[in-house]
């Protein structure tokens, strides 16, 4: 059994049904599937080793995933920010291959080593009047290569099996199918494990899947309220900025949402907190995973989302902050430097095993002699089971030998009703090797505070080694399309290497 098993029940129990909206277009799961048998077609013939697909949301990909998947080899979704040198090199690693290649990319990649280029248009003509193929492959193919964000050296090649895979969607599947009114709305881009199991559990549930190409607050607002799908995956600044939209112009709410997941980067509080006024009747989910975890592995439930939040407890109400507790068949552990299990309430790195985490690169599997995968997160778990994150282990300011969170810190400078987001990094120091550095950003009509007042804030909650050094106001600080902070390119900015100046 492979993923593509999945489509093809689909089309043979409900074909007629509408299996994906995109653009204007409307596809049947009985349409897809075929489109999905031609792809397989078209890539044997090929004879490509992989499938690449540069663009953003759209029919061709989803073609593409299932079409590789009956064809036995493996899709590697590319991100289409990165200059055409970087994809040439990441072609190279992936030679020969089938790329499919939106705006006018195909055209100037068209010489790239070993690729068959097309574009989406093309590939989905040709692969709709192709010849059906035998279906293909096993559950432990490669089904799936995500090039990691390459944050800290080239991308790293994670790979997921279809076995990971199919986990994933047997420990998060609905107990019935969806009724024919649900949908899934995807926005996040096609090189991210949240998209890739966005499409596999919509269609697994027969939920429509309505993609939208790009991620822009008002184009998501008007595709939601026209669809009315019912589910949605946001990340965090995706939500925000969805969130000023509706505030500031008054624009019209989905009525249809009834379930929201985010993920993919830390949720501030506050966010939270309005997000759930905003939308009462919605139902949150936080997502904790990794691409190599094959999504998800910690979940902080509706139900828990609402009790914390309507709760006068503080323990109770601090997970709100948490990513919930493991998914069935996930086991995760909490590990101090030398790898020894910690108890609750203990600080390490975040260790987790299961079926469908996956730990395995290009050139060699991460896992340890006893299947366990280190995330690189840091975090603690409570008396309860719920796991608190608490940055990356890359990202520990180790001042005078001491390691400091980032995240604790950030936390106590969010609560100064001046800052509307915050950002603490480690920065050379001759005397204690790093210092601790903060760069905020201000809510509207705020003036920014004095310096001193700010370390004062962190001094009152923190060890005074946390207080920041040297502190500056940006006007924003740097993500990437998912929503993950850069902090390299905070620790590099001007400000924060001279003397505060608020």
């Amino acid at each position: 059994m492979t993923i593509a098993d999945m489509l093809r029940r689909a089309a043979e129990e409900d074909g007629d049904r509408t299996a994906l909206v995109c653009a204007g277009r409307r596809w049947s799961y009985a349409a897809l599937w075929a489109a999905a048998q031609g792809a397989a077609t078209l890539f044997r013939e090929s004879r490509a080793q992989h499938v690449a697909l540069l663009d953003g949301n759209g029919e061709a990909g989803v073609i593409a995933l299932f079409g590789a998947a009956l064809a036995g080899v493996p899709f590697a979704p590319l991100n289409y920010r990165r200059a055409d040198a970087d994809v040439a090199a990441l072609l190279d690693r992936i030679a020969p291959a089938w790329l499919i290649a939106g705006d006018d990319r195909a055209t100037r990649l068209g010489a790239a080593a070993g690729a068959t280029v097309s574009s989406p248009a093309a590939f989905v003509a040709t692969a709709q009047a192709a010849a059906p193929a035998a279906i293909d492959g096993n559950r432990e193919d490669i089904a799936v290569q995500i090039f990691t964000s390459g944050t800290t050296g080239a991308p790293k090649a994670a790979l997921l099996r279809h076995t990971h895979l199919l986990a994933y969607v047997a420990a998060t599947a609905t107990p019935a199918p969806a009724g024919a009114h649900e949908g899934s709305l995807v926005s996040v881009p096609p090189y991210h494990i949240a998209n890739v199991v966005a499409l596999l559990t919509a269609i697994q549930a027969r939920r429509r899947l309505v993609l939208l190409p790009a991620f822009e607050p008002a184009a998501w607002l008007r595709l939601a309220v026209a669809e009315a799908p019912t589910y949605a995956f946001v990340v965090p600044t995706m939500l925000a900025r969805i969130l000023d939209l509706l505030e500031d112009a008054g624009q019209e709410r989905p009525a249809s949402l009834a379930a929201i997941s985010y993920g993919a980067g830390p949720m501030p509080p506050a966010l939270l907190e309005r997000a759930l006024t905003r939308f009462p009747d919605v139902r949150f989910t936080n997502a904790y995973g990794l691409t190599e975890t094959c999504a998800t592995i910690a979940s902080l439930t509706p139900d828990d989302h609402r009790a914390a939040l309507a709760s006068r407890d503080p323990a109770m109400r601090a997970r709100l902050r948490s990513a919930g507790r493991p998914l069935p068949g996930i086991e995760i552990e909490i590990r101090d430097a030398s790898g020894i299990p910690l108890p609750a309430g203990a600080r390490g790195e975040v260790y987790a095993r299961g079926t469908q985490v996956s730990g395995e690169y290009r050139d060699r599997d991460a896992r340890d002699s006893g299947g366990w995968f280190a995330t690189r997160d840091l975090g603690w778990r409570d008396a309860d089971g719920y796991l608190f994150l608490a940055g990356r282990a890359d990202d520990v300011i180790v001042r005078g030998g001491e390691n400091i969170s980032p995240g604790e810190i950030e936390a106590v400078l969010l609560t100064h009703p001046a800052v509307a987001e915050a950002c603490a990094v480690g920065l050379p120091s001759t005397e204690w090797g790093e210092s601790v550095g903060a760069a905020l950003v201000l809510r509207p009509g705020h003036a920014a505070p004095d310096p001193a007042e700010m370390q004062a804030l962190v001094k009152a909650r923190l060890r005074s080694s946390h207080v920041p050094e040297r502190i500056a106001v940006l006007d924003a600080l740097p993500y990437n399309d998912l929503g993950k902070l850069l902090r390299r390119t905070v620790r590099a900015s001007p400000l924060l290497r001279t003397p505060p100046s608020l």
